[in-house]
């Protein structure tokens, strides 16, 4: 496993898996508490996946309790993480990152930042791991995908969304 931080956002990491190739296809192990141990003391409780069509916008959500560790399991996603602590340096400042299935690349999101991520292939599969159970959309807070006040720029106009993301308000 290797692994940086990014340089916008330096508590997030950016984490490559080994990947073992061989006639039969790849191998590849996702979590292993014990090289995660690098990363700080928390425990992860709950796994999901989504998927997603081309062109799907999931997010910009998150809350102030909860580890995140996602990665793209099938096609290619463009990840994007917000900083939304208000007393942080960096303050609504985003960095993005390119997931598929052929980079396996991990994102390591610390509670009090916003993540969501845009289907970029015909079909994407999305995993999470995340350190409390979730307690639903009332428990986390939402950003609109196009806030302009974090101004993402988002290689789509018109993503295919839900009403929760449709209908956040702006900061």
């Amino acid at each position: 496993m290797k692994y940086n931080y990014s340089k916008i956002l330096p508590e997030v990491a950016i984490i490559q898996p080994d990947v073992f190739y061989d006639y039969r296809g790849e191998y590849v192990e996702t979590w292993n508490k014990e090289y995660y141990k690098v990363f700080g003391n928390f425990e992860f409780k709950q796994d999901d996946i989504s998927t997603s069509v081309k062109h799907t916008l999931r997010g910009l959500h998150g809350d102030t309790e909860t580890w995140k560790l996602v990665q793209c399991l099938y096609g290619s996603l463009l990840q994007v993480v917000v900083d939304m602590r208000k007393d942080s340096e960096t303050y609504l400042q985003y960095d993005m990152f390119p997931i598929n299935d052929k980079n396996r690349n991990q994102i390591l999101i610390p509670p009090g930042f916003a993540n969501g991520h845009l289907v970029m292939s015909d079909f994407g599969i999305f995993s999470y791991k995340q350190s409390t159970l979730y307690k639903g959309a009332s428990a986390q807070f939402t950003v609109r995908w196009n806030d302009p006040k974090v101004n993402i720029p988002w290689p789509i106009q018109n993503p295919i969304l839900s009403s929760r993301d449709k209908n956040a308000k702006l900061l």
